[in-house]
């Protein structure tokens, strides 16, 4: 699901309440640079669950003191973006 080369890292399949918990334990493990780069561009399929995990991601890089930044963000993962207020927190 996550593939990561250096600080870029992709994400591919679905991001839903079904597999949300997952995504979040695999990218514990390889979200270890100081700035990631993370490609949305292979994300198929996306729920609320989705919006929450960027979102997580970027509580937990500030935590750590690390940078998190999303490229190619899903036209999807955006409008729920934008429905939920949170946009401007994942660059959308």
């Amino acid at each position: 699901m996550i593939s990561c080369e250096g600080e870029r890292c992709r994400v591919q399949g679905p991001i839903t309440m079904g597999n949300v918990a997952a995504v979040l334990a695999e990218s514990s493990r390889l979200f270890t640079s100081p700035a990631v780069v993370v490609d949305l561009a292979g994300v198929t399929d996306v729920d609320s669950a989705a919006v929450s995990l960027l979102l997580e991601w970027r509580r937990e890089a500030a935590k750590a003191n690390r940078r998190i930044d999303y490229t190619n963000v899903p036209a999807n993962l955006k409008s729920l973006a934008e429905l939920y207020g949170v946009a401007h927190f994942i660059g959308a």
